[in-house]
């Protein structure tokens, strides 16, 4: 995990977690994964953070970028 994001991930308890890339502490906990990603938006706009969204499996299944993109559209 990068440090410059955030990332929604399953918890082995239950529910999802928001977590700081590059950090094993939780940032907030929820049963359901879309108020994890809607408070995830909310700190990684915030933060100016990519925010990368995990499935149950643990693979990526989207992410968005609120921040620094090393690589912005050109068609701006």
């Amino acid at each position: 995990m990068a440090r410059n994001s955030h990332h929604i991930v399953p918890d082995s308890n239950g529910g999802w977690n928001v977590k700081r890339g590059g950090s094993n502490h939780t940032i907030r906990h929820f049963e359901r994964k879309k108020d994890a990603v809607d408070a995830g938006r909310v700190i990684s706009r915030s933060q100016k953070t990519e925010l990368v969204i995990h499935g149950l499996n643990g693979r990526i299944q989207s992410s968005d970028s609120h921040g620094h993109d090393p690589c912005p559209p050109r068609d701006k």
